[in-house]
């Protein structure tokens, strides 16, 4: 992806992993081969595999920087987390290059903004030192949902946090270390960066807005995770929290910014991920990438 200017505000992606990942049936618990072979056509080249028959997925961060801060936006599977298929994929180290290479440092990061509490979206906030979890970025506040992280922390009390053990490597150390915001809803960062609730996916999932100078963009997190929940709105991952939910999330927040100049940054998209929406009748919708 390359940079991204919202007014006063650059964004560019730190990619951990990018490239083929799963089948769409195994992917999609309301996949048709029929359906899909129909939007395929109008869907962007690059989000699937045709030889091998394999949708197209990148784990990345978006690194937002402000006139007055550095933020992070979500933060991939992360390292040394013993991590099962098909988040123990190797060569992670990438992440941190590619972060470097921004000229950002872990000390100079001042937010972490979490869309939710999910294994490929928390790795990184924390690394191993001394045989202890401890946060990466030992200046930054991480901004969870709070109601997203009670539900984690009842989960991972009661032992049904799969897989592994994501709430306590990779949330409770930023909590007490005392670098965590637990946030509502409404939770602002100056007059640059806000919160959409988006829940299903995760059971308090977030958008993050970004404002500068009139114009907005949105890291959609897990809101959708490949183009053809744009096309067919109701196609939940069998990793869903509450499908339903997801299902009104994804088609309110579609009809919202459909045919408007907002820029969306969903986590997954292979480059070069930023694109619009469009409208296609009352019920479906169009992804184009930006490549201008």
């Amino acid at each position: 992806m390359r940079q991204v200017r919202i007014g006063d505000i650059t964004i560019d992606a730190v990619i951990e992993r990018e490239g083929p990942w799963r089948f769409p049936a195994q992917f999609f618990p309301m996949f048709s081969q029929e359906v899909w072979d129909k939007h395929l056509p109008s869907m962007e080249p690059e989000v699937f595999d045709a030889a091998l028959g394999m949708i197209v997925v990148t784990y990345q961060t978006f690194v937002v920087r402000t006139p007055k801060h550095t933020i992070l936006v979500d933060t991939c599977t992360g390292e040394d987390k013993g991590h099962p298929a098909p988040f123990d994929f190797p060569g992670k180290e990438r992440w941190r290059k590619e972060l470097f290479a921004l000229g950002v440092t872990f000390e100079s990061v001042d937010y972490v903004f979490c869309t939710h509490l999910h294994i490929d979206h928390t790795g990184w906030n924390t690394t191993l030192k001394d045989g202890r979890w401890v946060p990466t970025f030992p200046n930054a506040k991480y901004i969870f949902h709070k109601k997203e992280y009670a539900v984690w922390e009842a989960e991972h009390k009661a032992g049904n946090n799969p897989p592994g053990t994501v709430f306590r490597d990779n949330c409770l150390p930023i909590v007490e270390a005392g670098q965590a915001l637990l946030v509502d809803d409404d939770y602002a960062l100056d007059d640059t960066v806000t919160l959409t609730p988006t829940p299903g996916h995760s059971p308090h999932h977030c958008c993050v807005n970004i404002f500068s100078r009139g114009q907005r963009a949105v890291v959609t997190g897990d809101m959708m995770h490949h183009n053809i929940q744009c096309r067919e709105p109701d196609w939940c991952p069998g990793v869903d929290w509450a499908p339903k939910e997801a299902i009104a999330s994804r088609r309110s927040f579609l009809a919202s910014v459909a045919d408007t100049p907002t820029l969306i940054m969903p986590i997954h998209f292979p480059a070069p991920t930023v694109g619009l929406v469009t409208s296609d009748g009352p019920d479906r919708f169009y992804y184009r990438y930006k490549r201008d």
